[in-house]
């Protein structure tokens, strides 16, 4: 077990000043944004005190090898095995997977992926872009069946970001205009055109020049409100939408409206009635409307698309992580038939765009998640994890709102007095609280605990996880340590 305080860190993370945030060290600057361990103070004396010298020798190599930057490298351990809720590191403890990057709907190795990757790669392990497979055809004609967009054709892509990058595309082409509007704080990828649209400071400061036309409007985030800082939406009139229109209406010419439906991240809901008054703006502007569900999608939030919550059919969708079953990097982009008018364009055109073992491995996953409902699982257990998330944070001073739809779940730490800076500090000593104790997961926004299991999570696995986070939290959420 480690100390929950006062514990040294690597020089370079407690003395560098932050561009973003001046006065801060360079961890505070990245836990405030998507947020994760590599930057924390703890995690050298984590890595000193938890692990041996063979994962400590790991760890120097790969971070010799590997540039630096926020958010990945350096690493805090190394792993040696993944099956199902929980992974195996180099010194054979297990640590339950709450955080799975998001590809872990079917937890790790699931069987029916396993057999269809082995079954495809004997038979066709890859096709050149200019011939079909069967294996992409099919899943392609699956996701179609089920798209929230109605009559629907796909595109594939190796990654989520690439997979925004072809819809910022079709949009172009479809529409004739190039200028986007999307959200603060949201996030959507981290190549340049992703982080165009993108919200988040960490990817966007000190990039250089981005895609023209990105306009940025506030997120509905009820907790946070500009428009209605009580945070009663109830009688706010959706101001946020209406910021939207405002927007549109000067702008003139807005291709499109490029969202998350549900912050992944953070776990932000929006407010009754804001995606369906944000679908009516975009069709009385001409925009087409695209949402986001690389993380959020294929059941993690109790319906096969989040979208499907909010009553608002979409244009375009995103889709990644989670396609590839855990395995392959694998994303798909779905959008409306009638919006097929670039047949003289590359909207994609990517060498694995088509690649039989990703798309082996997707349809083999989408059949689980269907065949076995496991959206209806998320939404079942979601609940009661909730309610009990809920009850735990109200057991301590320093733990704020608990929110969550169907396995993507969030509690948020807030001291009294609005104490920033201490709440960061509370969370952070949670996670590796928590690590320590074999329970891994992300902190967002510098003091949002953000929990998504895998949606196939035995309810023993999940009880396990949450109860060592009761015992984290009744250690670390002093506000005044």
């Amino acid at each position: 077990m480690i100390q929950a305080d006062g514990l040294p860190g690597d020089a370079e993370t407690r003395s560098a000043p932050s561009p973003l945030f001046p006065g801060d060290t360079a961890f505070e600057q990245a836990e405030k944004t998507e947020g994760d361990v590599n930057l924390s103070p703890r995690r050298t004396a984590f890595v000193a005190a938890e692990h041996n010298q063979d994962t400590r020798d790991w760890l120097a190599r790969d971070q010799a090898v590997f540039f630096r930057q926020s958010l990945s490298t350096p690493c805090l351990n190394v792993l040696s095995g993944a099956h199902g809720a929980w992974l195996t590191d180099l010194g054979g403890r297990r640590i339950l997977d709450f955080h799975g990057n998001s590809v872990h709907h079917l937890g790790h190795g699931h069987p029916a992926v396993v057999q269809a990757i082995r079954r495809q790669m004997d038979e066709l392990p890859f096709c050149p872009r200019r011939y079909a497979n069967a294996p992409a055809v099919e899943l392609a004609e699956l996701l179609c069946a089920h798209s929230p967009c109605g009559p629907s054709k796909a595109l594939f892509a190796p990654g989520g970001t690439t997979a925004v990058g072809m819809a910022l595309k079709l949009a172009r082409a479809a529409t004739g205009r190039f200028k986007t509007v999307s959200m603060w704080d949201s996030f959507h990828g981290a190549s340049l055109d992703a982080i165009s649209v993108g919200g988040e400071a960490l990817f966007r400061k000190g990039a250089g020049p981005l895609l023209p036309g990105a306009v940025h409007v506030p997120p509905a985030d009820p907790g946070r409100c500009l428009f209605r800082p009580d945070g009663d939406c109830a009688s706010c009139g959706l101001r946020c939408a209406a910021y939207i229109d405002y927007v549109m209406e000067h702008e003139g010419d807005v291709g499109a409206l490029v969202a998350e439906p549900v912050r992944a991240t953070t776990v932000v809901l929006p407010p009754p009635g804001y995606w369906q008054a944000v679908r009516d703006i975009c069709d009385r502007h001409g925009a087409l409307l695209v949402f986001d569900e690389t993380a959020v999608g294929l059941g993690r939030t109790g319906r096969l698309f989040a979208c499907e919550h909010f009553e608002a059919r979409p244009d375009m969708v995103v889709l990644g992580k989670a396609l590839g079953g855990g395995i392959m990097p694998l994303a798909a982009l779905l959008a409306r038939a009638d919006l097929d008018v670039s047949p003289d364009k590359a909207l994609g055109h990517y060498t694995h765009e088509k690649n039989p073992v990703a798309c082996a491995a997707g349809l083999a996953a989408l059949r689980v998640i269907l065949d076995e409902d496991l959206p209806g699982r998320a939404a079942t257990l979601g609940r009661r994890l909730l309610g009990d998330l809920k009850t735990m944070g109200a057991r301590y001073t320093a733990a704020g709102s608990a929110r969550g739809l169907g396995l993507a779940l969030a509690l948020e730490v807030d001291c009294p007095g609005g104490d920033a800076d201490a709440a960061l500090a509370i969370a952070d000593r949670v996670l590796y609280e928590c690590l320590a104790r074999g329970v891994s997961f992300k902190v967002s926004g510098g003091n949002v605990l953000t929990l998504t299991p895998p949606l196939t999570i035995s309810n023993e696995d999940a009880d396990l996880a949450f109860s060592v986070l009761d015992a984290a939290l009744d250690t670390a959420t002093d506000c005044n340590a």
